[in-house]
């Protein structure tokens, strides 16, 4: 499977992204690639939530999506969209932290709502409290493609690995970890976790990132990555935005599993914990 990961610089004109994700699908189907994948907040991103909530929509009228599938269809390229933040997807009346792969027909195949949300002070002074405008997902997804099944998660879920565990006995293979990551929080745990997540599911992992100064005023980690089974970084993909292709070998699963058995060797543990 060829992969290609787009690592964006997302900013508030759902538009322009949108057109930037276009053009990623035209040159991604030109070198080869089966799949594109995109980071977290792809189509738009911004922490003025006041101005957010003028331009943010549901999914049956966001623009992001709808250009991405045609997208899709026209290129005859199947795309997972990190994920769009969406209104009125909620009975509560908070928005969506959404994933969606859409097939090569532009078909929607699944659908994953962000379940970890990040509600953090850190000692740089950033402050971030995704619970007060995003509600968390209820459901665990995988999806299965030509070449996968595809287990996803968003960002901040990638440390709980208790997630992961569900994905890879539901028969995941290849686990997807799109992300807008703090440049701090970056810098110390980005590669760590997600070798981690590859190494103890015994999986590929693929995490497209969002990379550089954003027109809100944030800045992004970037180093969107490619992870092999036995925790080997296939790509890397440092601070700039751009497209880069990865090949993955999906017979290396079953070669990593035969010599490291980890998920066949898993016990179901008790949650009472005995304290002495």
């Amino acid at each position: 499977m060829r992969a290609a990961i787009f690592q964006m610089t997302t900013g508030i004109d759902p538009a322009a992204n949108a057109a930037a994700i276009e053009e990623a699908a035209k040159r991604a189907k030109g070198e080869g690639a089966d799949m594109l994948f995109t980071p977290e907040m792809a189509g738009y991103l911004d922490r003025d939530r006041k101005r957010a909530a003028a331009t943010l929509r549901g999914e049956a009228d966001d623009i992001v999506l709808a250009a991405v599938r045609e997208a899709a269809a026209r290129e005859r390229l199947w795309v997972h969209i990190g994920s769009l933040p969406l209104k009125d997807a909620r009975s509560d009346g908070r928005w969506a932290n959404r994933s969606f792969m859409i097939d090569d027909q532009g078909e929607i195949r699944a659908r994953y709502d962000k379940i970890h949300l990040f509600d953090v002070d850190l000692a740089s002074g950033e402050s971030w409290r995704e619970s007060s405008v995003y509600g968390p997902g209820e459901s665990v997804v995988a999806v299965d493609t030509p070449w996968a099944r595809m287990g996803f998660s968003i960002c901040y879920d990638m440390r709980f690995p208790d997630l992961y565990r569900a994905l890879t006995n539901a028969g995941a293979t290849v686990l997807l970890a799109p992300a807008a990551f703090t440049v701090p929080t970056g810098q110390a745990h980005w590669h760590v976790l997600l070798r981690a997540r590859a190494i103890e599911a015994g999986c590929f992992l693929i995490a497209a990132a969002q990379a550089g100064a954003h027109q809100d005023g944030r800045t992004t980690y970037g180093h969107s990555v490619v992870v092999d089974p036995w925790g080997d970084v296939l790509l890397d993909m440092g601070e700039g935005a751009g497209l880069a292709l990865a090949d993955l070998d999906l017979s290396r699963v079953e070669a990593v599993r035969g010599r490291v058995p980890a998920i066949a060797n898993r016990r179901v543990i008790p949650q009472d914990v005995e304290i002495r």
